[in-house]
């Protein structure tokens, strides 16, 4: 049995960590810059975002490898590099996490459109995510979580370099937003869509991340809970971003974010953590929900 199984088993409602860029950020990472360069060059401040959210808490932290792909990593000429910044990335969230804490290495989209919009095929895209894949593995992830998806072609094509290289388990979560239409991607996927497709593919966890503060991410869970029985996965952000002084600022406090935890957690979400904005005190706030009422 994966950890991941034993920790669903062990509690009701695991708690995530939340957005790891924006901490990376307020420790000198500058727009423009490669986040997973500091898995080798500033690991210690890598180490220090881990460490602060096994301290708020979380029962499940993520690696600093979500831009980690062969494709993704070219853009800035370093697709040599991709084994070597993925098997770090986990080695030191790995490290942080000890004994308790679940570590999920994180896959984030190429960057790449596939075929017929793209000009990278489905077995390309599959074979990009395995090389990824296989370093995450090697660096000793507990298991993946193939995040912040558009496009469900190119989930489902992680998902497949997973399920094919290693026997540990996947989250997949996608991003929504809310239209006139309802909530979709930016590819027109509908949640239950995206549920049904991803359980069929093999996931292990589905879900959502980003897109979207908690008041939407909570319809966003209740339309994904119709759709499938497996364990749901919601990182929302805190709150929708707004330019403040030329830069994005999230200004959903903990304390408003962790009052909707209820009732996301009423709509079907297993696992809650956050994304863009949150920090360690969501994350500290939100446990302390979680296990108040668990």
């Amino acid at each position: 049995m994966s950890r991941l199984s034993k920790l669903l088993q062990r509690h009701c409602h695991p708690v995530a960590d939340g957005a790891w860029g924006t901490e990376l950020a307020k420790r000198g990472l500058s727009i423009g810059e490669v986040p997973e360069m500091w898995n080798l060059n500033r690991s210690g401040e890598v180490a220090s975002v881990a460490r602060s959210y096994v301290e708020a808490g979380a029962d499940i932290i993520l690696t600093n490898t979500f831009g980690g792909s062969r494709l993704k990593l070219a853009k800035a000429g370093l697709a040599d590099r991709c084994a070597a910044l993925n098997r770090a990335g986990v080695e030191i969230s790995k490290q942080a996490a000890g004994d308790r804490v679940v570590v999920l290495a994180s896959i984030g989209p190429t960057g790449e459109f596939m075929q017929p919009l793209g000009l990278v095929s489905e077995q390309e895209m599959v074979d990009c995510f395995a090389e990824q894949v296989q370093a995450l593995a090697e660096g000793g992830a507990d298991g993946f979580v193939i995040e912040t998806m558009s496009d469900l072609g190119e989930a489902i094509a992680a998902l497949r370099a997973v399920r094919e290289n290693c026997g540990l388990p996947a989250v997949v979560s996608m991003t929504f937003e809310q239209g006139p239409a309802g909530y979709a991607t930016i590819m027109g996927v509908k949640p239950p869509h995206a549920a049904t497709a991803l359980s069929e593919a093999g996931a292990d966890v589905v879900g959502a991340n980003c897109g979207c503060g908690i008041d939407v991410m909570i319809g966003v869970i209740g339309e994904m809970a119709q759709a499938t029985s497996l364990p749901l996965w919601a990182k929302p952000n805190a709150g929708l971003p707004q330019l403040v002084a030329g830069q994005t600022v999230f200004r959903e406090t903990p304390e408003q974010m962790a009052a909707n935890v209820p009732a996301l957690i009423d709509a079907g979400a297993r696992i809650v953590g956050g994304c863009c904005g949150t920090a360690p005190d969501h994350i500290r706030t939100i446990a302390t929900v979680i296990r108040g009422a668990d």
